[in-house]
């Protein structure tokens, strides 16, 4: 299990950018599924985008092309650049730790969460 703090949100303009940044605290965090969760006010937990233990990235499809995920396994951080925001991309965002290969789509299969960040898009 690993402790997670998310930092980064803010609220900017459509068309800006954001960089959001998630600390790890625990061990073995180079072994771990890292994804970026976002949860809009009533609707569902979704995932954004995970990057697995060998470092491959996977994106929800309005996320593809404007955000990047990222990883630095030596200071067990995690990264999204977020591009091009849109107001639909408001929500509050969480860092989250999963098995090694872990899909975004499969919430539910990361067990580890942050307290998430706010992300606020106006147009």
């Amino acid at each position: 299990q690993l402790q997670l703090m998310e930092s980064g949100g803010g609220s900017v303009q459509a068309g800006g950018s954001l960089r959001l940044s998630c600390q790890a605290s625990g061990d073995l965090y180079h072994s771990y599924s890292m994804g970026w969760f976002r949860q809009a006010p009533g609707k569902e937990r979704e995932g954004v985008a995970v990057i697995d233990g060998d470092s491959n990235p996977t994106y929800e499809g309005s996320a593809e092309g404007r955000f990047t995920i990222s990883r630095d396994n030596s200071n067990n951080a995690l990264f999204l650049q977020m591009n091009d925001l849109k107001p639909e991309d408001t929500a509050m965002y969480y860092c989250a730790a999963g098995p090694f290969y872990s899909p975004y789509e499969d919430v539910n299969s990361f067990h580890s969460w942050g307290q998430g960040t706010q992300v606020t898009v106006s147009s």
